[in-house]
């Protein structure tokens, strides 16, 4: 009779334990590098989202853009950062994903804010537009970022060929530090500014000036693709650096339609509450931008079912 009721315990021990883990979801939230500003702004989502006993979400540093889509087609993070570009070819199979297979089940949560194209010099250079990297050393960023693609899609519209720079694919807080130590002349980075690694630059030693992207050039290439958007880095941004006008895309938070609709549901009431509204204002410049009015703006691939019953809910979506 005790062996049965021992083990009668530990069976309702074991349920409950089981039921407990079920419960509690873990969510990965794929971001960029450590640099960059979707590692801080994906670390600032993770605890404003996460309810503990339900669900636990965590910010992942990746290779960016490419690299989540991936991760979120493959199940081995439930959502990810994405340029606005990036996610739309993944889900048409277009641009970067030519050739490639559609990522059919890539769906949006939220648009979170603009990423700027920055093309970083040091001050003095001598280099004042993107015509004059021809035979330059220049970082595009590492292959599985969305910097990369644009970097190439900026210098195609200004009629500079890769073949006509001398491209190194590092990441930015890298191409920072040869910048500083004159081994490299410029590097290209899409971020919501300010971003770390362009801040410490800007800050130190010589200083940097950015490139701006305007233009007949700029205008065909918004023209061509439109998710581009013109921008303006306002001056003071980055130490001694004046306001130039650039491009931008939208950085978006998309996910998998296998994952779970509950979850997501909660996850987007969760990011645009109150609580979670004023820790992202107040943590990260970008976080202002973080608002229910610009969660579905410039959105190319479907909602998840869980983010559109809340944007419903919330009347932003009829």
């Amino acid at each position: 009779m005790k062996s049965k009721l021992l083990w009668a315990g530990a069976l309702a021990a074991s349920l409950a334990f089981a039921g407990a883990a079920q419960a509690q979801q873990f969510f990965r939230i794929g971001t960029g590098g450590t640099a960059g500003t979707y590692y801080p702004v994906g670390g600032m989502i993770a605890n404003a989202v996460s309810q503990p006993g339900k669900i636990i979400a965590t910010a992942q540093a990746t290779n960016g853009s490419l690299a989540n889509v991936n991760g979120v087609a493959s199940g081995s993070m439930e959502a990810g950062f994405s340029q606005s570009d990036v996610a739309t070819w993944a889900y048409t199979g277009t641009g970067a994903f030519e050739g490639k297979p559609k990522v059919a089940d890539l769906r949006m949560i939220a648009n979170l804010y603009p990423e700027s194209i920055h093309l970083v010099v040091k001050k003095g250079s001598g280099i004042k537009s993107v015509s004059d990297l021809k035979g330059k050393r220049v970082a595009l960023d590492e292959p599985g970022s969305g910097t990369l693609i644009d970097a190439r899609m900026v210098l195609a519209a200004y009629g500079v060929k890769e073949s006509d720079i001398k491209p190194e694919y590092i990441k930015p807080n890298q191409a920072g530090d040869k910048l500083k130590d004159g081994a490299l002349d410029a590097f290209f980075f899409v971020g919501g500014a300010p971003a770390g690694a362009i801040a410490e630059l800007a800050s130190s030693g010589a200083g940097i000036e950015l490139i701006p992207l305007a233009g007949p050039q700029a205008d065909a290439l918004r023209k061509s693709s439109p998710f581009f958007a013109v921008d303006n880095i306002a001056a003071g941004t980055y130490k001694d650096v004046p306001a130039v006008q650039t491009l931008a895309v939208g950085a978006q938070l998309v996910t998998n339609a296998k994952v779970d609709t509950e979850t997501v549901y909660q996850i987007t009431k969760a990011l645009y509450s109150d609580a979670a509204q004023k820790a992202l204002q107040a943590g990260h410049a970008k976080g202002k931008f973080i608002t229910r009015q610009n969660a579905v703006q410039g959105v190319g691939i479907p909602y998840h079912p869980g983010a559109e019953k809340f944007y419903r809910e919330a009347g932003l979506l009829k």
